[in-house]
């Protein structure tokens, strides 16, 4: 059992010493603006047209759909509050980001983020309250 607990240290070992630095920087990077740390630019561009629909600038994060078919980019505008906008990529539209600082990120170091208050969800409560002491099948009798 110690052998097989070694054997499988030293391949973890081995294979962490496999990363790139651009690598692991760019993982970094994305969870840096995942946690609204980034100020980019994002454009969306319509190729036939020749013009830009719509830039967003500020601290943002985005992400492709799992098609491939919807670019969405996420703002934090304040402390609490945050705007969505998204294009639907085609044959003519497209998005490209521009990261407008640098960055202090590691090269050696996956970043890792915690965060305990997703653990517990924020419940929001949607209905009438005499509902619940009511019973419906009763009235109805």
């Amino acid at each position: 059992m110690k052998k097989l607990l070694l054997a499988a240290a030293a391949l973890l070992t081995l294979t962490a010493c496999t990363e790139d630095d651009a690598k692991i920087a760019t993982a970094n990077l994305s969870k840096a603006a995942d946690n609204f740390e980034i100020n980019r630019r994002v454009v969306f561009y319509n190729g036939i047209t020749d013009s830009y629909m719509l830039t967003v600038e500020g601290l943002c994060s985005m992400d492709l759909n799992s098609s491939g078919t919807a670019f969405n980019v996420i703002c934090k505008v304040g402390p609490k509050e945050y705007k969505r906008h998204t294009l639907v990529l085609s044959d003519n539209t497209s998005a490209f980001v521009e990261q407008m600082d640098a960055a202090t990120v590691s090269a050696y170091h996956y970043r890792v983020t915690f965060k305990p208050q997703s653990i517990l969800p924020d419940i929001d409560f949607r209905g009438d309250a005499g509902e619940l002491t009511t019973n419906t099948s009763e009235a109805m009798q």
